[in-house]
């Protein structure tokens, strides 16, 4: 029972055997607190039977009601001298365990998606710190800098003092290092959120739908086809969806006479798969109005006799498609084929927005709530930068 290789977690109320430095050291939970009672003894056999006798003889007390505090089974030595005693305390946890538990703690309150893409990644990244002691958090975060794109970084300090108030409150630790260290983080100036869009114009648009319409840049004799996407990019193109929304939509959400699209779910990985989440990112449901040539692509796509729950845009397997699989073998071979700079699938999303704004017949309003954003994104991210200024006559 009391072995050395005995270390797991005692049951209640009986007394653990565990060394510290060398030393015996016994453990135990009474009243709702974890105790720890320094032997003052090397640990070798025969000190180790004393420490027996000892964990028996408190275990008894504690069964019997007679059990008083630690104080009463200190040896006699450590109690001779004040510097003879050695201070028990309860060890401090590391960043790992309580990351563990604010991870699970948020578990219930955010998405798979989130839980998959966000604390995921993060989870990954503290697994390869070089240390969890959150007295060496100036280290931690130096590491993170150096080995970690830096707004990445910066998200991951702000989660890490985040996890650490959680902690603070739950009474687990009595300060968070990490606390203000990440508004101590400048990101350059010319990174903002315009950066990230960067639209196809409309000859790219044009020309990347009929390079996969025709089958070009397909490795030959392989019997793969980019033609079988074709579909799902001039949708993607016409509508301003985001590819989450155009792979999770059903023939059910599309109107009989195809003049209406209805979205109102998504597609997101989770640890354990692919799912259809109901909702979308911004809203619950979106109406989208079909012009002619989306409405001639709809009725060309769709099979005789289908069943509404049929995927609109299915895999070659009949399945969902696989976006970094379509991404990897079709969309980046395209792309340089063509010899059009590379941009993410999710450009179509501002491309759309993009040109709509570009015809003059719709304002940033109309798009907005064609695609599922706030007026303010469209003025501040697109209308902004498209609007041509004069000045006129007074």
């Amino acid at each position: 029972m009391y072995s050395k290789q005995n270390q797991s977690k005692a049951s209640k109320g009986s007394v653990q055997i565990k060394t510290s430095n060398g030393r015996l050291q016994l453990v135990f939970s009474y009243g709702g607190k974890r105790h720890y009672l320094s032997m003052g003894l090397d640990d070798n056999p025969q000190n180790r039977k004393l420490a027996e006798m000892k964990a028996r003889t408190i275990e008894l007390d504690i069964l019997s009601g007679h059990f008083e505090g630690v104080e009463k089974y200190k040896p006699k030595s450590t109690l001779s001298t004040v510097e003879a005693v050695t201070p028990i305390s309860t060890p401090k946890p590391n960043l790992a365990e309580l990351w563990e538990k604010f991870v699970e703690y948020k578990r219930p309150q955010c998405s798979p998606n989130t839980m998959k893409y966000m604390y995921g990644v993060y989870t990954n990244y503290l697994q390869k710190l070089p240390t969890h002691e959150l007295d060496h958090a100036n280290e931690i975060r130096d590491y993170i800098l150096q080995n970690i794109p830096l707004d990445s970084g910066k998200r991951f300090i702000t989660r890490l003092s985040a996890c650490c108030d959680w902690s603070m409150k739950a009474g687990m630790i009595s300060e968070n290092p990490f606390n203000g260290m990440a508004a101590e983080i400048k990101l350059p100036k010319s990174r903002n959120a315009d950066d990230d869009i960067n639209p196809f114009t409309k000859e790219e648009k044009d020309a990347i739908v009929q390079a996969l319409e025709t089958d070009q840049f397909c490795p030959k004799a392989s019997g793969f086809k980019h033609s079988r996407y074709a579909p799902l990019i001039k949708f993607l193109f016409n509508t301003g969806c985001r590819p989450s929304e155009a792979i999770a939509l059903q023939w059910k959400h599309i109107s009989n006479d195809f003049r209406q699209i209805a979205f109102e779910q998504v597609m997101i990985a989770t640890d354990s798969g692919k799912k259809i989440r109901p909702g979308l990112k911004t809203q619950e449901r979106r109406k989208f109005p079909c012009n002619d040539s989306l409405q001639d692509l709809l009725r060309f796509i769709k099979p005789e006799g289908c069943l509404p729950e049929l995927l609109v845009f299915p895999s070659p397997e009949g399945g969902y498609i696989d976006l970094n699989n379509f991404r990897n073998r079709t969309w980046k071979t395209v792309l340089k084929g063509l010899g059009i700079e590379y941009r993410k699938l999710y450009q179509t999303r501002h491309t759309f927005i993009t040109l709509a704004l570009e015809t003059g017949k719709l304002d940033a309003k109309d798009v907005a709530r064609l695609v599922g954003n706030s007026p303010e994104v469209i003025y501040r991210h697109y209308a902004g930068n498209k609007r041509e200024l004069f000045v006129p006559e007074f």
